[in-house]
């Protein structure tokens, strides 16, 4: 049998760090990095005796989360201990929610090659990191680093109504752009702000759903599109040849491409699930769920659909740049500064994505901001440079951002505008291109694109384009 015999069944638990200054039971900053264990406190680190105390702003964020998802939010929730022992987990518990978490029965809409899909989402609960553990290869231990011990995370659990890869990664970059703009996350997945956990299962249409496997703590789309590839194929394989799927967690290894079982998946019993003793019930009421609603700023969706009616982006740029609040974020103040919308999403669309996909930095990451690539553009809008130019310009902004203007005096880069100066050049570069001229003669248009690309290399992209163009006509009509 083959691949298409089956039908694939996807769900995914993404856990978000939350951007709260400090962390979800105690007063201890969050922030990435720092030497180990010196972002801890006793309460943290599981001390006897200490009690944890519930951050109001995480009960705000998750909640914000489930209005921007359409969750239904439970007026009365509270926290459960998760047993389960792990060296990086002091207290051998993880305070989470299980049977009434904050946000329940919600959806978001996604698509792929053009057509749209509901994906639903079971429920959205709060819950504290775990540390980490640093494996020293050469001596054959481990230390435990617990500054991220108790960082506030969100699970956003989804239904399995995912059936491919495609749909996976449009389902991640969803809810990341919707974390994005409600600014509850700031979703490096880099720094393990924004993972996922990826179960998959496979089974013939009619049949129930067959075993699934847990692929943990994957972040990046590369990663994730790559693992459920190849999980899906093992598990197939191992059916066809009359073998049974096992319940597991697994292990993507990036380099050899293939998932490692780290041990037997748990169900829900063998967590032990009982209420948290040690904190109150969280009761919300309808005012304070209204306020919270009444903050929420504007959402990709409405956003996308705003740059389609008052900009007249194309759907397929709409959607590139409203994906990411940091890109639309850019080309709302590029725009303020230059009224230039088109020239604004084409820079964002082409140059700046190029350049973010070949360093693979993430947007929130560009060093320059709205009104700098707005002067870019008026740069170009009024002859001080050329597009060539300009490119030029966009990589100094990516590697020593500064005003555009500083840039192209430091460089020497004013366009050059002068017709006698131009006219020089045009008159070299046809001497030097005999066959061009009797190839344009002949009707063979693209001789003139020939000729200008010579001029404009000859001037290093200095030259105005349209007077190259214009004078490049005037002596060949001639």
């Amino acid at each position: 049998m083959s691949r298409s015999d089956y039908e694939v069944i996807i769900g995914l638990e993404i856990h978000a760090e939350l951007s709260t200054k400090t962390k979800i039971f105690c007063s201890c900053p969050t922030e990435f990095g720092g030497a180990p264990n010196t972002h801890v406190c006793p309460i943290c680190m599981a001390m006897p005796g200490t009690l944890p105390v519930l951050n109001e702003k995480v009960v705000e964020y998750a909640v914000k989360a489930g209005l921007a998802t359409n969750c239904k939010i439970s007026r009365d929730s509270k926290n459960d201990r998760k047993n389960y022992f792990y060296p990086d987990t002091p207290r051998a518990y993880q305070i989470s929610q299980y049977d009434k978490p904050l946000c329940e029965h919600g959806n978001i809409e996604i698509e792929t090659n053009g057509d749209k899909k509901k994906i639903g989402i079971t429920r959205i609960h709060i819950e504290d990191d775990a540390g980490k553990l640093n494996h020293d290869d050469f001596g054959g231990g481990s230390l435990v680093d617990l500054n991220r011990a108790g960082v506030p995370l969100i699970e956003i659990v989804s239904e399995p109504d995912l059936r491919n890869a495609e749909e996976v990664e449009s389902y991640i970059r969803k809810i990341k752009s919707i974390l994005e703009y409600i600014e509850v996350s700031d979703c490096k997945m880099q720094e393990g702000s924004l993972r996922a956990d990826v179960n998959v299962s496979v089974h013939k249409p009619g049949e129930p759903f067959g075993t699934r496997t847990e692929m943990k703590n994957m972040n990046s789309f590369r990663s994730i599109t790559r693992a459920i590839e190849y999980e899906v194929e093992r598990q197939i394989n191992i059916l066809e040849e009359g073998g049974k799927v096992e319940q597991e967690s697994l292990r993507w290894d990036d380099v050899s491409g293939k998932t490692f079982s780290m041990r037997n998946k748990e169900d829900a019993e063998d967590y032990r699930y009982f209420p948290e003793p040690d904190l109150v019930a969280i009761k919300l009421s309808e005012e304070y769920i209204e306020n919270i609603k009444n903050t929420l700023p504007e959402l990709p969706e409405s956003r996308k659909q705003r740059y389609l009616e008052k900009y007249n982006l194309s759907e397929k740029d709409a959607n590139i740049i409203t994906a990411s609040k940091y890109l639309s974020d850019l080309f709302e103040s590029a725009i303020k500064v230059c009224n230039n919308p088109k020239a604004v999403n084409n820079w964002i669309i082409s140059d700046i994505s190029r350049i973010l996909n070949e360093t693979e930095m993430e947007a929130i990451a560009i060093p320059f901001d709205g009104n700098q690539l707005g002067k870019l553009v008026i740069l170009i809008d009024n002859g001080t440079i050329s597009s060539s130019i300009g490119k030029k310009v966009l990589t100094e902004l990516f590697e020593k951002p500064r005003d555009p203007e500083q840039i192209i005096k430091e460089k020497g880069w004013i366009q050059i505008s002068d017709e006698s100066a131009i006219k020089e050049v045009v008159m070299k570069i046809l001497e030097a291109n005999p066959q061009s001229i009797t190839d344009f003669k002949a009707g063979k248009d693209r001789a003139l694109g020939f000729l200008v690309g010579q001029a404009m290399k000859e001037t290093k992209g200095q030259a105005n384009p349209k007077m190259l163009n214009e004078l490049f006509l005037e002596e060949l009509k001639k």
